[in-house]
């Protein structure tokens, strides 16, 4: 199938992104990983000792750099439907996080450990159809907080990747009742077209 020009419009931006020529410079597996480091300077979330989950974790990058800041004695859990090559340190389970049979095994894996962060980078492929994208979008946003309610341990932290359209205000005002702050945070490393927004989650409220 032939490229249209807009295909190939984005392909030339994306070779020639600042953001992806350093990471490509630096050994990173993806550009994300400074957004998660620009709030990570910003908010200190990353912490030796603590145990963390990164859900939509491929290709890996912000495990890349989360793992190694959680040592001496943390542990990182990473999930993703798709893929991820090994990083030391990582544990990852390969499987959709909607299907239960999924999440049962990644609370295996956890084995009962009490969660002190979540990342979640996750985001559907993109169809281009703005309701039916954010409609997925706020799904997977769903899973992952009610995740987070079960098992981020009270005073713990959760940094979520959104889009800034119907639900997000709603999504908010969730987010705001299970932590005692809230903020939405917007790295430089993100495409300023781009709808994504962080919302960071600090202080789990106690149950």
């Amino acid at each position: 199938m032939k490229r249209s020009k807009t295909s190939k419009g984005w392909m030339q931006e994306h070779l020639n992104d600042p953001w992806v020529l350093k990471a490509k410079a630096e050994g990173m597996r993806s550009r994300a990983v400074y957004k998660l480091l620009e709030i990570d300077k910003k908010d200190r979330l990353l912490k030796p000792g603590m145990v963390v989950v990164d859900m939509g974790s491929a290709p890996g990058s912000w495990s890349q750099v989360a793992a190694p800041r959680i040592k001496p004695g943390g542990e990182l859990f990473a999930l993703d439907i798709l893929p991820m090559d090994p990083l030391p340190e990582v544990t990852f389970l390969q499987g959709d996080f909607r299907e239960e049979s999924v999440l049962a095994e990644f609370e295996r894996l956890l084995a009962g450990r009490v969660v002190d962060l979540v990342l979640s980078d996750m985001a559907p492929n993109m169809s281009g159809n703005a309701v039916s994208d954010d409609g997925r979008m706020m799904c997977l946003a769903e899973l992952a907080l009610d995740f987070a309610q079960q098992h981020l341990r009270p005073g713990g932290n959760m940094l979520i990747k959104l889009f800034q359209g119907a639900g997000f205000m709603e999504y908010r005002a969730a987010m705001m009742k299970m932590f005692h702050t809230v903020h939405s945070r917007k790295p430089e490393a993100s495409r300023d077209r781009s709808a994504e927004v962080y919302l960071l989650g600090l202080d789990k409220r106690q149950v």
